[in-house]
């Protein structure tokens, strides 16, 4: 194919009338700008309007990111929080022995007299393991409820199940009790 050269071109134009220049002009105009916009325009505008949405994209996953960022840190603290009533990686003997010993200086710190204490067995679900503790003890009245109380309130799970309480004597302020305490541990 032969090129025409430029001299050819301003031939072909001279020879056109006024009225057929100016359309041509018209068309020549309009051919170059739907080039511009097709070659052009068009490619730059829909590479930004896609990394405009990309942007975005990029964006809304931050933000979701930040977000769960901030639950972590949340649920990380409530871990902490709660990682007493977890269970370690303790054996059923090292449990037991460690709950008597809780509930002994619970016991002590009441002014409790303990008669007798002996671990009652072990029940496990599926979700969590319960290791139980008998005890019988006397005490005044008052030293007695501050017992269960602090057995209540123990941050180590712990839960009395059932209690029989009798007065030691005809006209005596101490009282004899019977207690099953219960300490939940979560796997």
């Amino acid at each position: 194919m032969k090129i025409p050269n430029i001299h050819t071109f301003y031939a072909f134009v001279s020879r056109l009338s006024k009225r057929e220049r100016i359309i041509f002009y018209l068309a020549a105009s309009f051919i170059s700008l739907t080039l511009l916009d097709r070659l052009i325009i068009s490619p730059i505008h829909s590479k930004i309007k896609s990394l405009n949405e990309e942007i975005q994209e990029r964006e809304s996953a931050i933000k979701k990111n930040l977000h769960i960022l901030s639950q972590k840190d949340r649920i990380s603290s409530e871990i902490l929080k709660y990682a007493s009533f977890l269970n370690s990686a303790k054996s059923e003997e090292e449990e037991i022995t460690a709950l008597l010993k809780e509930i002994e200086d619970l016991a002590n710190k009441s002014s409790i007299y303990l008669v007798d204490m002996k671990p009652a067995g072990l029940k496990s679900t599926d979700s969590s393991k319960k290791y139980l503790i008998s005890l019988n003890c006397e005490a005044q009245m008052e030293h007695l409820s501050d017992f269960m109380y602090n057995i209540e309130n123990s941050n180590k799970l712990l839960i009395i199940e059932r209690y029989q309480i009798s007065p030691k004597s005809k006209e005596s302020s101490v009282a004899t009790c019977s207690i099953s305490v219960a300490k939940i541990v979560m796997p």
